[in-house]
């Protein structure tokens, strides 16, 4: 990856979404104070949710959403030319989140399950909802659903340093015994944080709600102890397989958990 910027001029930064709830977004505009501060080190010449101007001579790119329409496509191409940087921005953005849920069905019976057999207002659409980097190179990732503020600061910071910023290689485990909180499977909560990628603090689980694994996989996940940890916590191994649906649907990350894991076995 190269540097962010020219010696002595302030990068120039972009915002773009495609398919998300643009939560990811609304989290950088949340820094509030701190903002200030990254105001000061960047330009910023195009964010839709931010500024009514804007410009294509970005250096940094910051990109929220999974990829659906073959639009998305051309626009996400134009972006990685112009951007010295590209930046995935999100669960969807990194592995295709929310959207790709729907990757194990066809798109004609997706709309219609969606809009009930009416086809007014029905996009074109892909086949599957892709992340960033099944299209083009990605140069770093903030993953999460959302994504946290302090860690998106931390990446600017960074990246404006001319590093590569780094991302927690352990699970959220970790941090939940760091936080002294109770393992949510002994209590037969379907809690994902065995190979859950850590750097979140462990929210979740702290507030007693199990970890859906929003950050996608931490660097070695364990997808056959996990089954045998939901085994033993009372609960069908097949249900490890559908909470990780929820986030990590995409082909690269499917193909992973369910060489492990069954899809419709309660044992």
């Amino acid at each position: 990856m190269g540097t962010a910027t020219r010696r002595g001029s302030r990068p120039r930064v972009a915002f773009f979404s495609f398919a998300s709830c643009e939560g990811c977004q609304l989290q950088v505009l949340s820094v509030e104070d701190r903002l200030l501060d990254l105001l000061g080190q960047v330009e910023i010449v195009n964010f839709r949710e931010a500024i009514d101007d804007r410009r294509d001579d970005y250096e940094i790119a910051f990109v929220e959403g999974a990829i659906v329409k073959p639009g998305d496509v051309e626009e996400l191409l134009a972006i990685r030319e112009r951007a010295r940087i590209l930046v995935a921005l999100g669960a969807c953005a990194c592995q295709g989140g929310i959207n790709a849920i729907r990757n194990r069905l066809p798109v004609a019976r997706a709309a219609d399950l969606v809009y009930g057999g009416r086809r007014d207002g029905v996009f074109a659409a892909l086949p599957e909802a892709t992340p960033l980097h099944a299209l083009v190179t990605v140069d770093y990732r903030v993953p999460g659903c959302p994504i946290d503020r302090d860690e998106f600061l931390e990446a600017v910071r960074s990246l404006l340093a001319g590093t590569v910023p780094s991302l927690p290689p352990h699970a959220v485990c970790v941090e939940c015994t760091l936080r002294e909180n109770g393992c949510l499977l002994e209590r037969g909560l379907p809690c994902l944080g065995g190979v859950a990628r850590a750097g979140c603090g462990a929210v979740c689980p702290a507030w007693g709600a199990p970890c859906e694994a929003c950050r996608g996989f931490h660097d070695d996940p364990n997808f056959e102890g996990l089954g045998e940890a939901f085994y033993r916590a009372g609960l069908p191994r097949s249900l490890a397989a559908e909470k990780l649906e929820l986030f990590n649907n995409w082909k690269e990350f499917r193909e992973r958990w369910e060489r492990a894991l069954p899809s419709t076995s309660t044992t």
